[in-house]
């Protein structure tokens, strides 16, 4: 199937691993141009060498912190200004510390709304003139499948999270019929670098080594496997395609069916 991504121009954030890294390669190998950022400037410099590996188009990388505003506003135009345009825009945050609701003070709440919250608030703002001038886009935000089912060591996920939710709401009645669609992506547990950790405390947790420990995660999850990024990728690209072009206002559960509430 062709995506009609050939030629398109694709800003990916938080891209050097994990997540962030395989939507970047998916639109990659679609034929998109893709802008990928990255707090660290090596892992940042391997992400690159990825994604100009999985597909034909032009790649940018720039060393960006995400939760400066500032910083974020100048990727995104540089991003626009070196490829010639915006189209698809992926933004992502940086992770939140685990622990139940009570465990944490105001404050902790406050940084973390400022660090998961506003930086798909402040990239997407940034994007939108140009996403309005080429009278199409795709925004895509990575959250978290705490979003729509809280555990006890996920509350300031849900807490900081649910805002995106709310902007993308929004945003999919101010853009009307303006061709740009506005979709949230929430993970569940995929085999990413941030996984192997939750991984070693679940094995120091229940004194068991890695692989027993991966099994024992992997049997929780309907499934019955963790997910690779690629999978997360694969969707991405998608929903980013021209044929998801009514698709908008959603929130996509990409957690193997780990999460099974209605509504």
């Amino acid at each position: 199937m062709d995506l009609g991504l050939t030629g398109r121009v694709a800003l990916v954030a938080a891209a050097s691993s994990g997540l962030g890294l395989a939507v970047a390669r998916a639109l990659a190998a679609e034929g998109a141009d893709v802008s990928i950022s990255a707090r660290d400037p090596e892992r940042l410099a391997r992400a690159h060498e990825e994604v100009d590996r999985a597909g034909p188009g032009r790649v940018l990388s720039t060393v960006v912190d995400v939760t400066d505003e500032a910083a974020a506003a100048g990727w995104v135009r540089r991003t626009a200004e070196e490829l010639g345009a915006l189209h698809v825009v992926v933004t992502n945050s940086p992770g939140v510390p685990h622990g139940k609701a009570d465990a944490f003070a105001v404050d902790d709440y406050r940084q973390a709304f400022g660090g998961a919250t506003l930086p798909h608030v402040a990239l997407t703002l940034a994007a939108l003139p140009y996403l309005r001038q080429a009278g199409w886009g795709r925004v895509l935000m990575i959250t978290s499948e705490a979003v729509r089912q809280p555990l006890p060591g996920t509350a300031m996920s849900a807490v900081a999270r649910l805002g995106v939710l709310g902007f993308a709401k929004g945003l999919v009645h101010s853009l009307g019929a303006s061709g740009v669609t506005v979709n949230v992506l929430a993970p569940g547990v995929h085999q990413t670098p941030a996984f192997e950790g939750f991984v070693a405390a679940h094995s120091q947790r229940s004194g068991v080594d890695r692989e027993t420990a991966l099994k024992e995660i992997a049997a929780e999850v309907p499934l019955g496997r963790i997910g690779q990024p690629a999978d997360f990728g694969a969707l991405a690209a998608f929903l980013a395609s021209r044929h998801a072009g009514f698709v908008t206002g959603t929130v996509l559960l990409v957690d193997g069916g780990n999460t099974r509430g209605i509504g």
